[in-house]
């Protein structure tokens, strides 16, 4: 097992970067970040593959948050032992990842063009070849029991490192999830985060027409997590329910209410962003949505 060095949560390791904070990171920015994000999202659906288009749109504002101001980290080390992980387990939500990857400084943003190109690193679901990328998914339920292993490990090797899982909705209807959350609550598994992307939509309909989940907060308490429920394209509230400090010997949860095909308007909470290949005329109409909020 790797040894890792522990660290006051308040500061960062050496050659680590702690997340900017809001003083760095203002919510002026941090959208004018989410608007680039998204166009890049936008022009990757628009290559010959296309992409998951409305589950990465939705995670835009969770994972700047997370990236920007929250997880501890070195572009130019991405393997640094002592760095928090990110694990997106849902996997589809990829074009996220890249964009906001790309964003960070870990990826070349021009490197995004590659995305589809066949025998290019830049796959559907997270390749973890790529710098940044902790693991590969997309068989969803992997995510959370990944990170109780890597947040039982942290704790044993002694280190203060952060490990935080994001999930889809439709996701929570693998019995793997409940099982690992029923595991790190039992082993008092504090360094572990759940986000739970909340858009209430998933491939084959609405999440409460499939099998539904509600009353989802009353569910994770009685798993024995500390649950937070936020606007998850709110900036403000998604960092301080992130950076507000752990009950001690419980993992967390955010619940984080977002909007399938956010940024949009006329795809919205729409079962057909669900995945696109955008034409010309699609990726105009898109940038421009995304760059002005209206509908062109």
């Amino acid at each position: 097992m790797t040894e890792l060095m522990a660290y006051p949560a308040t500061t960062a390791p050496p050659g680590l970067q702690a997340g900017s904070g809001p003083s760095v990171a203002a919510t002026d920015d941090l959208a004018e970040r989410a608007i680039r994000v998204r166009e890049r999202i936008i022009e990757m659906c628009a290559g010959s593959t296309g992409g998951h288009l409305g589950g990465s749109m939705s995670l835009v504002e969770i994972l700047l948050v997370l990236y920007f101001d929250v997880l501890r980290m070195d572009p130019d080390a991405p393997a640094d032992p002592a760095r928090d992980l990110l694990l997106l387990s849902k996997g589809h939500g990829v074009l996220c990842l890249y964009a906001v990857l790309a964003e960070r400084g870990f990826l070349p943003a021009a490197s995004l063009a590659d995305y589809g190109r066949p025998g290019g690193p830049f796959m559907a679901h997270p390749n973890p070849a790529l710098p940044g990328v902790e693991m590969p998914s997309g068989a969803l339920g992997h995510g959370l029991p990944i990170g109780v292993g890597a947040a039982l490990d942290a704790r044993l090797s002694g280190s203060d490192r952060r490990v935080v899982v994001v999930l889809g909705d439709g996701e929570l209807q693998e019995g793997s999830v409940w099982e690992a959350a029923m595991a790190a609550s039992s082993l008092k598994l504090s360094g572990l985060t759940a986000v739970v992307d909340r858009n209430r939509l998933q491939i084959t309909g609405t999440t409460e027409s499939v099998i539904g989940l509600e009353p989802l907060e009353e569910r994770w308490r009685a798993f024995g997590w500390t649950v937070r429920a936020v606007d998850g394209h709110d900036p403000g509230e998604l960092r301080e329910a992130l950076t507000v400090p752990p009950e001690l010997d419980r993992p967390t949860v955010v619940l984080a209410r977002t909007t399938k095909g956010r940024g949009l308007p006329y795809v919205e909470d729409r079962l057909v962003s669900h995945f696109a290949k955008l034409g010309e005329r699609e990726r105009r109409r898109a940038l421009a949505a995304v760059r002005t909020g209206s509908r062109p």
